[in-house]
């Protein structure tokens, strides 16, 4: 349970959101798909997942840790799955019998959008692809997310967060110098990918309110990797000349790293000269700052690796907090390196609600919070992450009118 101080920032479960109404058809597991339809049901939309009878998602069982009963039990309720599926109902259907797929259809008639995450052509068996769902629903949003999408000699290929970071690139940058490629510590490809085929349903269902015309989105893992490689990727476009991994540093920007302090890491960000000067005062080198090598960005680039050992012996004589108040002082753009347990204790996390709580037929569950912040239709929690098959009969009632 939260503290008393916590209780302030309950959500508001009243309030409807911007996508109230709309109905969200969620055929998706493990991450990307999750992730994008929890969004679109934090704004407000009624999303019905359906889960294999029995089995349900399989990040329900990619524990530890899991969630606990009031006995201080653990179920079998993954906090991996708590993270992506929130605001939603659980519908227990074997796709792969003729009554199973007969519903989902039934189901996708009344949609507006439908979210799957199959390998590419793996709905097709069960008559549940675009071509056959369009023809009883016109109107409807199909939004596939793969791999490495629906065209192109990959297509058939499955799709896993790693291989997409591998693939994509991204681990070519990530990582120390002389380590070796190195993925980002959490699903970010699945996370990102969520986030873009997010953003295209949005835009998808304002085509449609507008013309009456349905569509399908074709988003992909790799393809979405490959667009945040942003300024990299784009400096590799330009140059042809492939990036080096520099562990904390920036391409593009000295010094931009992480710097170690006698008592812990401290965050740099020094983005111009002027504080680069401020920097170096801090230091007790203000003549290096008018150093001709190391004066402008440009030759900081040039001259890293004869700087930066400067700056780092300097700096490792220092503590922390000697360090992060001189130059919060002095205008040097600088921060913490927070562990989860500081992150979460921060008062900054406090203040902008990102920790709710939900009930949970287990017992109480704590939950990251949507970041967005509207100002007339706030993010709802209505519904905690749903047991399997949970909502089966109220969804046909909802629905279908069945029951």
């Amino acid at each position: 349970m939260l503290g008393k101080e916590m209780e302030s920032i309950m959500p508001n479960t009243q309030k409807q959101g911007p996508l109230t109404g709309v109905k969200v058809l969620d055929m998706s597991r493990i991450l990307a798909g999750p992730s994008s339809t929890q969004l679109l049901g934090d704004y407000g939309a009624d999303v019905v997942k359906i889960e294999r009878p029995g089995v349900g998602d399989d990040t329900r069982k990619w524990g530890p840790p899991y969630v606990k009963d009031a006995e201080g039990n653990e179920t079998s309720e993954s906090a991996y799955y708590l993270a992506a599926n929130r605001n939603k109902r659980s519908v227990a259907v074997d796709i792969a019998t003729p009554e199973g797929a007969a519903l989902i259809k039934e189901l996708a008639a009344k949609a507006d959008v439908l979210v799957e995450n199959y390998k590419f052509g793996g709905l097709k068996k069960y008559g549940l692809d675009y071509d056959e769902i369009r023809k009883i629903n016109p109107s409807i949003i199909y939004c596939s997310i793969t791999g490495f999408g629906q065209t192109g000699p990959n297509a058939a290929l499955p799709g896993y967060d790693l291989m997409a970071q591998g693939y994509g690139g991204i681990m070519s940058l990530t990582g120390e110098p002389d380590g070796t490629p190195m993925k980002v510590g959490v699903g970010i490809a699945d996370v990102m990918c969520g986030m873009y085929a997010a953003t295209a349903v949005l835009a998808a269902l304002r085509h449609r309110d507008q013309t009456g015309e349905g569509q399908q989105i074709d988003v992909a893992l790799v393809d979405s990797q490959i667009a945040w490689l942003i300024n990299e990727g784009t400096n590799y476009l330009q140059s042809g000349e492939l990036p080096k991994r520099r562990g904390n540093g920036h391409p593009n920007i000295v010094p931009y790293q992480v710097f170690e302090a006698k008592d812990g890491h401290v965050i740099v960000a020094v983005g111009n000269d002027s504080q680069f000067g401020r920097f170096c005062e801090i230091l007790g080198v203000p003549e290096m700052a008018k150093d001709a090598s190391f004066a402008t960005n440009i030759n900081r680039i040039k001259n890293r690796e004869v700087l930066l050992p400067k700056l780092e012996a300097l700096f490792a004589t220092r503590s922390k907090d000697e360090m992060l108040a001189a130059m919060k002082a002095n205008n040097v753009p600088c921060g913490e390196v927070n562990n989860l347990a500081e992150v979460f204790a921060s008062p900054q996390v406090a203040a902008r609600e990102m920790v709710v709580e939900m009930d949970h037929p287990h017992s109480p569950v704590k939950l990251i919070a949507n970041p967005v912040k509207f100002s007339k239709t706030p993010v709802t929690y209505r519904k905690a992450p749903p047991l399997c098959g949970a909502d089966t009969d109220e969804v046909m009632k909802d629905w279908l009118g069945k029951g």
